[in-house]
């Protein structure tokens, strides 16, 4: 009887930059990475509305400003949309919850088995 072998995540660094990305998988990962980068601004947008309603004192200004100074590096260094570090960023945006397993339906079975290996790490 033949044996299905599920494809494992790849072992090394290497091996997942190398990894083929067909236009379904480009269309599905750049969906569920511009629907992640979206929410992520929304939190910010709201955060600083929050913020800027609260602004008595120039302090207050340069803690708004220092805010979205740090989001804003947080968010270009999250969200790299290279294919070659996909795998990575949506192993992480799965650990925190800003993209769910079911978004990436479609993905070869070797990058899903490398972001799930990602996002329990």
């Amino acid at each position: 009887m033949a044996h299905l072998h599920q494809p494992e995540a790849p072992d090394t660094y290497t091996d997942i930059r190398n990894l083929r990305w067909s236009q379904t998988e480009k269309a599905i990962a750049r969906k569920a990475f511009e629907r992640a980068l979206q929410k992520e601004l929304h939190e910010v947008i709201q955060k600083t509305q929050r913020m800027a309603a609260t602004i008595e004192h120039p302090s207050d200004l340069w803690e708004l400003e220092s805010f979205l100074t740090t989001r804003r590096k947080e968010i270009d260094d999250k969200f790299d949309y290279r294919y070659s570090v996909l795998p990575d960023v949506f192993g992480e945006l799965v650990r925190e919850g800003r993209v769910h397993e079911d978004e990436l339906r479609g993905l070869a079975e070797d990058k899903l088995a490398y972001i799930r290996k990602f996002a329990r790490f």
